[in-house]
């Protein structure tokens, strides 16, 4: 008797960024848990406000190396290559709960920054490969909504770890979540052309919907100088160092802020602190619906992104008077104005990688982008550190209300419509 066909699961690549989604949920809540233990953690190993920033750098440090990433999964494939990032982020959050002093916490946060920069390139390789160009906005969106959901899971999850047991545990609570997450990984994920539950109706609509130029260069691997040297790439990267600032602020220091300038607890913060997290997933599906909707008026893609990168800088404008408004609910209030407005217009640049450059180059690509926006936040957050017992929180507000304007002009600028006549990748 001949094997049974497996059935045919309608609509799989939403399946598929679903699963995808949740590795970036189990990855942000990962990386989220040290924000929301550092009172805690602080007071327990007297750390000092300075080293703090020294940790938080250290992990910036080792995901900045996101290139490696990228390249190792546009090399590897994306259902090795993130099964071993993941497997390995997991394993060095577990070892956080055996830290002793700063130093130990340092150079775990390294390590980790190191495999959890596989996250955004994974998932963009997922959205180049999984989705026609018309819903790869809304496919990147939705992804992206994982880094706000982890993030949002963090404060309660983590308070209750810390109040029920230990900060340690809490960190071994997110590494087993992890582990979890990589045997999902491994039972359900294949590429489109080895999936044996895509249907091929679905097959033909993705491969029909994608560009012709930005095919697969057949096995060629990705060339790092090559894609340094166009224009385009730094149109996508260097708005990213502008605006990466603001989601590494609200991740590492918010909590620290409403614990010294506020006035909260801890189980304030497990009651507040989730609140700009949800206001981002909404920014995530907010930037493509823009986008569409200028597609759908007759501007091109690129233009379209373009458009909703712009309104998402203006509505940044906002977290300028975090730090001036006297109430402190009115201060969570424009930071979830600043975590809406932030991933409005980040989920439109990252995703623009899918949009401009070959699929066996996106990962590279997402990774390179990424190195320059954690770049950002750590430059931003080692300045937070050296002045805020000096100046205050407030100036650092300020910066981010105004830096992503200066990223939508280098947007404007460097970033070339590929629909326009006669453009050249330069």
């Amino acid at each position: 008797m001949g094997r049974t066909a497996l059935p045919k699961l309608r609509a799989l690549r939403w399946w598929i960024i679903g699963l995808v989604m949740l590795g970036a949920i189990v990855n942000y809540l990962t990386r989220s848990a040290m924000g929301v233990a550092a009172p805690t953690v602080l007071k327990d190993l007297g750390v000092s406000v300075k080293e703090y920033s020294w940790i938080t750098s250290a992990f910036q440090l080792g995901i900045m190396l996101q290139p490696a990433c990228g390249y190792v999964l546009d090399t590897l494939g994306l259902r090795t290559g993130f099964a071993v990032f993941a497997a390995a982020w997991s394993l060095i959050a577990m070892a956080h709960g055996l830290a002793a002093n700063w130093q130990g916490l340092a150079a775990l946060r390294g390590l980790l920054g190191l495999a959890e920069g596989s996250a955004q390139p994974a998932g963009m390789k997922a959205v180049a490969t999984w989705f026609p160009a018309s819903e790869r906005g809304f496919a990147g969106g939705v992804f992206n909504i994982g880094a706000s959901i982890g993030s949002v899971l963090a404060p309660p999850l983590v308070v209750w770890a810390v109040l029920t047991w230990s900060w340690r545990a809490a960190f071994v609570l997110t590494g087993v979540l992890g582990l979890l997450w990589v045997a999902l990984w491994l039972i359900f994920y294949r590429a489109p052309d080895r999936h044996p539950a895509l249907s091929a109706e679905e097959r033909q609509r993705i491969a029909a919907g994608q560009e012709a130029h930005l095919a697969s260069a057949g096995g060629a691997r990705p060339s790092i100088p090559s894609i340094l040297g166009q224009r385009w790439f730094w149109g996508i990267a260097l708005p990213r160092f502008l605006a990466d600032p603001t989601w590494g602020t609200l991740s590492f220091w918010v909590p620290l802020y409403l614990t010294q300038t506020r006035g909260f607890d801890l189980k304030q913060i497990a009651l507040f602190a989730w609140m700009p997290f949800v206001a981002a997933d909404l920014g995530c599906l907010f930037g493509p619906a823009v986008a569409h909707l200028f597609q759908k008026r007759g501007v091109s893609l690129i233009n379209a992104r373009r458009m909703a990168f712009t309104l998402g800088a203006a509505l940044m404008t906002g977290m300028m008077f975090v730090g001036r408004v006297h109430s402190p609910y009115a201060a969570i209030a424009l930071l979830c104005l600043g975590g809406f407005a932030h991933q409005t217009l980040s989920v439109t640049v990252i995703t623009m990688a899918s949009d401009l450059f070959r699929r066996d180059e996106v990962a590279t690509v997402a990774g390179l982008a990424g190195m320059m926006g954690n770049l950002g936040v750590l430059l931003f957050s080692l300045l937070i550190g050296g002045l805020v017992t000096r100046i205050g929180y407030d100036p650092f507000f300020v910066a981010l209300g105004v830096l992503d304007i200066g990223g939508a002009v280098l947007l404007w600028t460097l970033v070339k419509d590929p629909a326009a006549p006669e453009v050249v990748r330069s």
